[in-house]
């Protein structure tokens, strides 16, 4: 499940083939010229914009709505409404808290903020329950573990750590949650491991977060690099304009 950060990258991701996408909040909010994470992009903004990828698309849509917006049930469970009205086929809920002092809700905090998303879902948008431990220099297994154990419990129907060390941190993961199925961002944390491993360790969807934007924001540094340097060269042969907006709907 790629995640596109525009309406071109989400149209030409289901060229290649994909069926479904995720959105991106990191791409999202440098694209906009704001930092992620600290509640610079609005609820309605995330929401819109994974709305727009689906659209253009035509894919369904998993949309990284960060912590919810908001730090009390209450909001999660307004961005879970959001989120269904605009036509998501998916969302995710983390535990952070966008304070850079304290970035991981407590663990009462995030299993009620999990629930009452859930409730709000309703079997009508597929949850996902999210830690950000690794993310936020907690490397702690046991309390990922224990988190994403009650996410479940609490009605998530995915369970995603980011970050995770090794690939047995992820079976552990998988095997803790069973049968509910886990994301993996990308794969160990420790190298890249072959889709064929992550899914014989159980693994069911695998997203790749800002990567595949970062990916393009090399691309575009490198080509620069060498146009500065006089290479006009250097940006022509790209895909045309007029082919990926062949993919976009009239």
């Amino acid at each position: 499940m790629p995640n596109a950060w525009d309406a071109a990258s989400a149209v030409l991701l289901k060229r290649a083939g994909f069926e479904a996408l995720g959105s991106t909040s990191f791409g999202l909010a440098l694209s906009l010229g704001r930092q992620d994470g600290h509640h610079a992009v609005t609820r309605a903004e995330a929401v819109a914009h994974a709305a727009l990828l689906s659209r253009v698309s035509g894919l369904p849509v998993n949309g990284d709505l960060e912590d919810g917006f908001g730090a009390a049930p209450q909001d999660c469970a307004s961005t879970v409404r959001a989120a269904i009205e605009a036509g998501l086929a998916g969302l995710g809920i983390e535990d952070t808290t966008a304070d850079p002092a304290a970035p991981i809700h407590e663990f009462d905090d995030a299993v009620a903020r999990v629930r009452a998303a859930a409730a709000a879902a309703r079997g009508k948008i597929v949850l996902t329950g999210r830690t950000d431990n690794y993310l936020n220099g907690r490397p702690d297994l046991d309390d990922t573990i224990r988190r994403l154990t009650a996410f479940a419990e609490a009605g998530a129907d995915v369970l995603y750590a980011p970050g995770l060390p090794t690939m047995d941190a992820i079976v552990a993961v998988v095997r803790a949650v069973a049968p509910k199925p886990v994301n993996v961002l990308i794969g160990p944390d420790d190298g890249a491991v072959p889709l064929e491993q992550l899914g014989a360790a159980g693994v069911r969807r695998i997203s790749v977060g800002g990567a595949l934007y970062l990916v393009a924001m090399s691309a575009l540094l490198a080509t620069a690099k060498k146009l500065r340097e006089g290479d006009l060269g250097s940006v022509t042969g790209g895909i045309p304009g007029s082919e990926i907006g062949s993919l976009l709907p009239p």
